[in-house]
């Protein structure tokens, strides 16, 4: 109790230091390369918005203040938690939108619930962090604070048949956690996720016209990635977006299918313009 106080304090401290806060950041799952699949404990991706709990406020991991209800946050205990602001598949939008005002609508929050998916703690490994968030949640027993649930599987069949059967039903994919391994912040293999496509970000350069149904619309934005990689979509959008497309300088998500032999992303499609939460 004594070390994950400290622990606690520590990243408090950090908090007072650096405004955007160091956490456990995930690479993608290789089936080649990640075999021991019983090695990791699985859970559902959330499409939702990335808070962590700082024991005093939500912040996101650019380490903006998140502003809920009192009645949101009051449940929960002075310690560090990491967790997402969710509503249900398919709602990203909606609890963006939600979790940006700076004057919490409360009719809107009773819609979110904060799905906690790690009690960080740098001297216990996960499997033993999984057991304490359950108990905490357990112990708060408000219905808006939700443990999110890991599963075991031996083998990477039973691991694709639970990826098929939940992306089937609309989740977006699943994150393995190494059981074994102790809370270290960063991009590490000890987290790993695995979407039925990827996404990657990229910088609006550019909107080129469109031609046909949609004359004086957005045909196609032109866009680079962080490796300088220029290339177009042209898929994705709303009619309502190609009215009003993204922002040129504004940061997009997008979808794609592995890469070109000159490192293109392949089938590219547009997902959602990047909140900078």
């Amino acid at each position: 109790m004594i070390k994950f106080l400290l622990a606690t304090l520590l990243f408090c401290f950090n908090l007072l230091v650096h405004a955007q806060p160091s956490v456990l950041l995930a690479k993608v799952f290789n089936e080649q390369k990640h075999k021991n699949i019983n090695h990791y404990l699985v859970s559902e991706k959330f499409d939702g918005v990335r808070a962590i709990w700082t024991g005093e406020k939500f912040i996101t991991r650019k380490g903006n203040t998140i502003h809920p209800p009192i009645w949101f946050s009051d449940p929960l205990p002075n310690i560090w938690l990491d967790g997402e602001l969710w509503i249900e598949r398919g709602k990203f939008s909606q609890v963006s939108g939600i979790v940006r005002t700076q004057i919490p609508n409360d009719i809107a929050w009773q819609q979110i619930s904060y799905l906690i998916f790690d009690m960080p703690d740098s001297t216990l490994p996960f499997s033993t962090r999984y057991k304490n968030y359950r108990d905490l949640v357990t112990n708060i027993n408000a219905p808006h604070i939700k443990a999110v649930e890991q599963h075991h599987f031996n083998d990477t069949q039973l691991l694709m048949a639970y990826f098929n059967d939940i992306t089937q039903q609309g989740a977006e994919g699943v994150m393995l956690h190494l059981a074994n391994a102790k809370y270290k912040s960063g991009r590490s293999n000890t987290l790993l996720k695995l979407k039925p496509y990827l996404d990657a970000e990229a910088t609006v350069i550019a909107h080129l016209p469109g031609k046909g149904k949609y004359q004086d619309m957005l045909g196609a934005l032109k866009v680079q990635t962080p490796e300088g990689k220029i290339f177009k979509i042209g898929t994705g959008f709303s009619d309502m977006l190609r009215i009003n497309p993204p922002k040129i300088g504004s940061t997009i998500t997008f979808r794609y299918h592995g890469l070109t032999k000159n490192g293109v992303p392949r089938f590219a499609r547009f997902l959602r313009v990047r909140e900078h939460l």
